[in-house]
């Protein structure tokens, strides 16, 4: 897939812009040309049916709004000839106050009367109405161009805001039934996200040190911190969710609180990191940015204001504690995702089409990716894509898991790329291998436990690559091809070693649960042999794995009963219904200590084309796809190309980890029950067993 190219880790840094909603010509040239190289219009109506996911140059992701997102617009006007005004409610509270006339004349004598009344009696419509009127003075000043005035009035409007909000002063009176406790959270909001627009404009704000902002009379003393698992120097610039708009996910996950979110625009580190090829360049991640503010003594918000800006990570922290009140977190974690699928590298790329039609190029680019930061304490989620497909596929599956705080929680998702075109049970080989590798770059002393709790998603072929990973093949595969043993086999120990890695191999102990979805166990009648004729004659198999098998062929002219697999299979044979592989993967030995489970597509309305394949997705049969050796199967009304993407699929996955978590909570309740039976003194009858909860993140340091 373009979004996770090992390719764009050498790629330019991804600049800081606007995005624009148009396709450019020369985009649309390149398309073209690249659908015209990647195959015909007839090889491409022939091979239509395999694919998993629209392939060619993707649509974006997100547009630019004109303007941006602003929950204060129609309130205060803010987009009328009029506009920026106050409040109806707060025109009134003026008026209670005797205060109408002298904002009319002169607005900055009227705050600072306001501030003065607010010292000797302490009303939250007094509060709030200094929030609102600051933020529309902030306002106007910003549109006259006056930006230092405009910090200052925007800081007046978040202190006072977050006064109204966290004052136990004003608990008595304070109604979060009202309103108004909404419209204050929506200043306090706004005031923070426009004044961050004016400090990203002149300053790099960087976590971890302390900026002055000195404006008119005022002066605010800001210090800075990261409060995720993230590197002090993570990030190359921010931009702001409310200035796109969602076009290709379907769903936009947030949630609604106090911060703003941010797209945190990942910079790459060494290139001497062995970590670093497993996050692509240009990686945006989700990230809420929230001001803590020293509460106003007596209602003065004059001078030497202290207040902390921290950065939060919401697949991490939810809600955060603020002036002793749990406060919920304002989140966005679906446009950080479309601002890095939607980059112009990514959408004119058609990885899919290579990945099937020339395995030897594509194979550049194949690996595992991350799209969050590795995270020891959570649970490796990883999918597979099937064939003339790539990550892109599992988007919007990836987008609703993780908006469920009990995954995100507790998994992290990875990915992985790989040559579609190639047979799979190289493509299994090869994960076996990157698997090994990406283990002993984070984890090579095996300590982090849920590494050894890993679930493995994969769809179509992807099902057969994650299956074979989870299998004691003996050597029933060896005997697909030869019925001598193997220290008859003649070649060079290179070649010996790439035949035998791909015949012999071990269940991964890693990996505890596999779902296979839309997976052909026995093969697809589409695999047949005139598509298999064509394959062969379009799919450009890596020289260097052809020569091989073509060398051990010649140099063991009595060892092999079969050479085709070692010289001329691609995906399409290796998927047809009579390939040797599946016969001895039905009966393979699997690991006692892996579940399965499975999710099939069965049409109750199919296409004349979609009947060929027999009653299944269009592509799958049912009879094909079922297995006797799963905790369960779920049938869904879906074809070859969505089944994974469905709501009832989605939802079924999200099942399964739930199940996954029980199933190792309980294991390691029973295992710290015996550790405490053999080692620890017998704890007394009624006392309780105290059990890890994940509490939100806490103020820890003002």
């Amino acid at each position: 897939m373009a979004m996770i190219d090992r390719m764009l880790l050498q790629a330019p840094k991804l600049e800081r812009r606007k995005r624009s909603v148009r396709h450019d010509a020369g985009a649309r040239s390149a398309c073209a040309r690249g659908r015209r190289r990647a195959a015909s219009a007839w090889l491409v109506a022939v091979f239509a049916v395999w694919t998993i996911g629209s392939t060619g140059c993707t649509a974006h992701y997100l547009s630019a709004r004109s303007v941006r997102e602003n929950p204060l617009a129609q309130s205060l006007r803010l987009m009328t000839r009029q506009g920026p005004q106050t409040s109806e409610r707060t025109l009134n509270t003026l008026r209670r106050y005797g205060l109408e006339e002298t904002y009319d004349q002169n607005a900055s004598i009227c705050l600072d009367k306001i501030q003065q009344t607010i010292h000797e009696n302490r009303d939250p419509e007094l509060v709030h109405a200094l929030s609102e009127l600051s933020y529309v003075q902030g306002k106007i000043a910003e549109q006259e161009g006056r930006s230092g005035e405009a910090i200052g009035f925007y800081g007046v409007a978040l202190t006072s805001s977050y006064d109204y909000l966290f004052s136990d002063e004003l608990r008595p009176a304070r109604n979060q039934y009202d309103p108004q406790f909404r419209a204050t959270c929506d200043l306090y909001n706004e005031s923070l996200e426009d004044t961050l627009r004016l400090l990203f404009s002149e300053n790099r704000i960087k976590p971890g040190q302390t900026y002055r902002v000195k404006t008119g009379g005022r002066e605010f003393v800001i210090r800075t911190q990261l409060r995720g698992n993230w590197l002090p120097d993570e990030f190359d610039h921010y931009e702001f969710v409310s200035d796109y708009e969602i076009e290709t996910l379907r769903s936009k996950h947030t949630t609604f609180g106090l911060g703003v979110p941010l797209i945190a625009v990942r910079r790459g580190h060494d290139a001497n990191d062995k970590r670093e090829k497993y996050y692509p360049d240009g990686l945006s991640y989700s990230v809420t940015a929230l001001m803590r503010c020293a509460n106003p003594s007596g209602g003065d918000y004059g001078d030497g204001n202290v207040c902390v800006l921290e950065f939060f990570d919401p697949l991490t922290a939810n809600q955060v504690r603020l002036a002793n009140h749990w406060v919920p977190l304002e989140t966005d974690l679906t446009t950080p995702l479309a601002f890095f699928l939607d980059d112009p590298r990514f959408r004119q790329q058609d990885l899919e089409t290579a990945g099937l039609l020339n395995p030897a190029e594509a194979e550049k680019k194949r690996g595992l990716y991350m799209l969050e930061p590795y995270d020891p304490k959570r649970i490796p989620v990883l999918m597979v894509h099937g064939l003339w497909s790539s990550p892109r596929t599992w988007m919007d599956m990836f987008n609703d898991l993780r908006s469920f705080p009990e995954i995100r929680e507790r998994y992290q998702f990875w990915f992985y790329l790989y040559p579609s075109g190639q047979p799979f049970w190289l493509s299994a080989k090869h994960l076996r291998e990157d698997l090994h590798e990406l283990r002993q770059t984070f984890d090579p002393a095996h300590q982090n436990a849920p590494m050894d709790q890993m679930v493995l998603v994969g769809h179509s072929m992807g099902g057969l690559i994650s299956r074979m990973q989870t299998i004691d093949s003996g050597d029933d595969f060896w005997r697909i091809v030869s019925d001598r043993p193997l220290d008859a086999l003649q070649g060079t120990p290179d070649e010996r070693d790439k035949l035998v890695s791909t015949l012999f191999f071990k269940p991964n102990q890693s990996i505890r649960r596999v779902i296979t979805i839309g997976t052909p166990h026995r093969g697809s009648k589409f695999a047949n042999d005139f598509t298999r004729w064509l394959a062969r004659k379009v799919i450009k198999l890596p020289t260097l794995a052809v020569s091989t098998g073509e060398h051990l062929a010649k140099s063991n002219p009595e060892l092999f009963r079969d050479t085709e697999l070692l010289t001329m299979a691609n995906a399409i044979d290796s998927l047809a219904p009579d390939s040797p592989i599946f016969p001895v993967m039905l009966r393979a030995k699997y690991s006692p200590r892996v579940s399965y489970h499975n999710i099939i597509g069965v049409l109750e309305n199919p296409t004349l084309l979609q009947k060929k394949a027999g009653r299944g997705d269009g592509v799958v049969s049912y009879a094909s796809a079922t297995m006797d050796d799963t905790e369960s199967e779920l049938v869904v009304d879906a074809d070859h190309t969505q089944i994974h993407m469905t709501g009832q699929a989605i939802f079924e996955v999200r099942r399964i980890l739930l199940e996954h978590l029980q199933e190792i909570d309980s294991n390691d309740r029973i295992a710290k029950r015996n550790h405490r039976s053999d080692d620890l003194p017998v704890r007394p009858a009624g006392f309780p067993l105290q059990e890890l909860n994940v509490s939100p993140i806490s103020e820890s340091s003002q």
